[in-house]
């Protein structure tokens, strides 16, 4: 459809008329529905840390009567009569979004505080879903208290529902931070956020330190809050430095791991029993991944496992025998794990299964939400607090005006009584006697109409005399309110006090001791047992690789596929990396110990990296890490590295050679130790020799520095060698007869300059392949 399009919208002639183009139309609408996910589902409020459902659950909880009074509560009821209030007065939703909303608001190891006292089944941490609404029961918890008690106090803006025939309010007058004592997990239109539970007396004890001081540093601020607290426990790995990192940004990832025991059994016996585990993991899928790990399934499109599923398989039966869940009631985790073996190293098993599955993991941080200006932002954990102190200030301060307006109709209304009893004898007569008894009264005593209408509506028996005394005391406990809370309205320091003082109050009935551990662990690093022995590693021109026990077998014992051929043999061991590097600079590596035996063919390479589309393998080698390699390309360009430093964990390997268009790497050259000097030869017969002192190990790789200054497209470099005592130089003579031309002495010295330089012609060739050093 034309850009051009258009929707013409009729409206009255008066109105004129609006003309949009379709593509315009289409972003405005997106715009308003993305808008109505951000801030009506999907993100919490920086104020009372809830969503909209959240809220709306809770307000008509609240409604229904369902919330705590002191100590003693209500009766649960059925929760499709919560949801189907919520639906029919607030929320215009499905009613399985609702009710999942509330199970979750019910799950003490979804939500740190549980805001709803479920009864019933409502769900586990191994996934098992919920009864159905029609089962379960529920009712406010008494910590919910801390969000509801003051809404009728006038402390926040009151809305019209969907349909304009009820109110919500727009913000609950939480006392505390919710949003970081609950946390919040969602996905709205372009934005999403986690947020993690944190500690009720910890998240306190900051927001009273920066009202106090606003200013407060960031080292006493991290000191209070230390980091988050799981509702499972378990324990955060990740450093000081990093969890402060993620609160100062408010995005991060902090590394998470089970906690656990050691129970010794009878005969030397002992078992690993975990206890605690980290925030987003089961039961359930520890088993399923261990499950997986010692009876893998062959993946789709393979005929046998791989090397790396047979390696994982070997590692955990070495070492484990059984597991089995024994969480019950009494044990919200056990999963008790036998080793192998007594003599099995705790240490070694504990490694094992935190590097193998989900007992250490990691749990993202990304606090966004709705702040106090009504916009979705990521926030700081300092901004997050400072919003929150600002809003509840501002809500003690719109509760003590409310209060105060009451306070003061009761004062005017007692005043008029007790002008009243003071002359009760000329008011009853003014009563009795006037046709208009209201106007009399407000003329004769100097009334309001408020003070009369409660005296005409006043009963006998409140003329009383001890009634007289009630309303002096009352008047007297009246007005020392009343300048209680003018000081309040009047006086920051006084407002301050008074909001830090019921913080307090609240942290220390609701408050409770820290679940989550936090201490500093290096993340655990399955190590694999290799046997360190001499091993020879065979690969084909073609990339079929393999390895035989041993050194000193001759390159003519190996036979290979018709049409393939011996690239080179490589005598190492099993300890040691092979590197493969790729047409497009990456390189790549596998263990040696993981490489298939000698008989047969062997196995491609490529099974056991995996290419960029469109990048073939060049150059392989084997060795010991330490070993300097000298890596150039056919533009000149090259540097120094040591095979280690081509070693990487990921099988898409890792950029190390940057290549100009049209390079191409040369095969790598093993630098000796007596080596002292580096020969280049350009494809024109030119040659090159400089100090070995003029390159560098560059570890990190790159384009590295110009060796011979080379035409790239014309006479590219062909061949490096590192050298000590001369060179031969290999290639053809007149006919094209191989030919191979030592060069030494006074005619090598001939061709030794600086680096970057075009050497000089070699004589006696009319073509030349590579340049080697000579041996003898």
């Amino acid at each position: 459809m034309s850009e051009q399009t258009t929707l013409e919208f009729s409206q009255p002639p008066s109105d004129g008329g609006e003309s949009l183009t379709l593509s315009h139309y289409a972003e405005r609408a997106y715009l308003e529905y993305a808008l109505s996910v951000v801030k009506g589902r999907a993100l919490p409020d920086v104020c009372d840390g809830q969503k909209p459902v959240q809220r709306r659950i809770l307000y008509a909880m609240d409604r229904m009567g369902l919330g705590f009074s002191g100590t003693s509560g209500p009766k649960p009821v059925k929760s499709a009569r919560v949801v189907g209030d919520v639906l029919g007065k607030y929320h215009p939703h499905g009613d399985t979004a609702a009710y999942d909303a509330m199970v979750r608001m019910a799950q003490d190891f979804a939500l740190r505080y549980p805001l709803i006292d479920g009864q019933g089944n409502f769900g586990s941490r191994d996934g098992d879903g919920a009864a159905a609404m029609r089962y379960t029961e529920a009712r406010l918890a008494p910590i919910a208290r801390l969000l509801l008690d003051e809404i009728d106090m006038g402390t926040v803006d009151f809305i019209a529902n969907y349909d304009g025939s009820a109110e919500e309010p727009r913000q609950l007058p939480a006392r505390l931070p919710f949003v970081l004592l609950n946390g919040a997990s969602g996905i709205a239109v372009g934005l999403a956020t986690e947020i993690p539970s944190h500690n009720l007396r910890e998240v306190a004890a900051a927001a009273v330190a920066l009202i106090k001081n606003d200013k407060l540093p960031d080292e006493e601020l991290y000191g209070l809050v230390q980091g988050p607290d799981f509702p499972g426990g378990g324990q955060i790995i990740s450093s000081p430095q990093d969890i402060q990192d993620a609160y100062r940004t408010g995005r991060g990832s902090l590394k998470v791991r089970a906690r656990w025991k050691i129970e010794d059994l009878a005969r030397g016996q002992w078992q690993l029993v975990v206890t605690e585990l980290p925030h987003g993991t089961s039961s359930q899928k520890v088993l399923e991944e261990i499950e997986e790990l010692t009876n893998p399934k062959i993946k789709t499109g393979k005929k046998a496992l791989t090397a790396d599923q047979t390696q994982l398989k070997t590692t955990m039966l070495s070492v484990l025998d059984a597991v089995r869940d024994e969480s019950s009631k009494d044990a919200a985790v056990r999963l008790v794990f036998e080793p192998k073996t007594r003599t099995i190293s705790q240490q070694e098993l504990i490694t094992t299964l935190l590097a193998h599955t989900s007992l250490e993991s990691s749990a993202s941080v990304n606090m966004t939400m709705v702040g106090a200006d009504g916009k979705p932002t990521q926030k700081g954990l300092r901004q997050i607090l400072l919003e929150w102190t600002g809003f509840r200030m501002q809500t003690v301060t719109r509760r003590t005006r409310h209060r105060l307006g009451k306070v003061l109709d009761r004062i005017h209304i007692l005043e008029g009584r007790q002008l009243v009893l003071l002359n009760i004898d000329e008011v009853i007569r003014i009563i009795r006697e006037s046709d208009e008894p209201k106007p009399a009264l407000i003329e004769a005593f100097k009334l309001s109409e408020r003070q009369a209408d409660d005296i005409l509506d006043i009963r006998l028996r409140q003329l009383a005399r001890l009634e007289a005394i009630k309303i002096e005391q009352e008047l007297s406990e009246l007005r020392t309110e009343q300048g209680k809370l003018e000081e309040i309205l009047g006086n920051p320091a006084t407002l301050k006090r008074t909001v830090i003082k019921e913080i307090e109050a609240d942290a220390k009935q609701y408050g409770d001791e820290r679940r989550t551990l936090i201490q500093a662990e290096k993340r655990a690093v399955a190590e694999v047992k290799v046997i360190d022995e001499p091993v020879t590693v065979v690969i084909s021109l073609k990339g079929w690789v393999r390895a035989r026990t041993g050194h000193g077998h001759d390159a003519a014992s190996f036979a290979f596929k018709a049409g393939d051929g011996l690239y080179g043999t490589f005598e190492c061991r099993t300890v040691d990396p092979m590197i493969v590097v790729g047409t497009n600079g990456r390189v790549y590596s596998v263990p040696v110990s993981s490489l298939p035996g000698a008989r047969g063919d062997g196995q491609p390479i490529t099974t056991m990296i995996e290419l960029e589309s469109g990048t073939q393998p060049l150059h392989y080698l084997a060795g010991n890490p330490e070993q300097v390699l000298l890596l150039a390309n056919t533009a000149g360009f090259g540097l120094m590295a040591k095979l280690g430093d081509l070693v990487t964990r990921q099988k898409g390997g890792k950029g190390f050679l940057t290549l100009d268009e049209g390079s191409v790497v040369l095969a790598p050259v093993l630098v000796q130790a007596k080596d002292t000097q580096v020969a280049c030869l350009a494809q024109d017969g030119r040659l090159l020799v400089f100090s070995l002192d003029e390159l560098k190990l560059q570890s990190n790789g790159g384009r590295g520095l110009t060796l011979m200054d080379v035409d790239a497209q014309k006479s590219p470099l062909v061949s490096v060698a590192t050298v000590h005592n001369g060179v031969r130089v290999i290639g053809s003579g007149r006919g094209g007869k191989p030919k191979e031309e030592d060069v030494r002495n006074s005619a090598y010295t001939a061709h030794i300059g600086k680096r970057a330089r075009k050497g000089k012609q070699v004589d006696g060739l009319q073509k030349v392949m590579r340049v080697v050093p000579i041996t003898g």
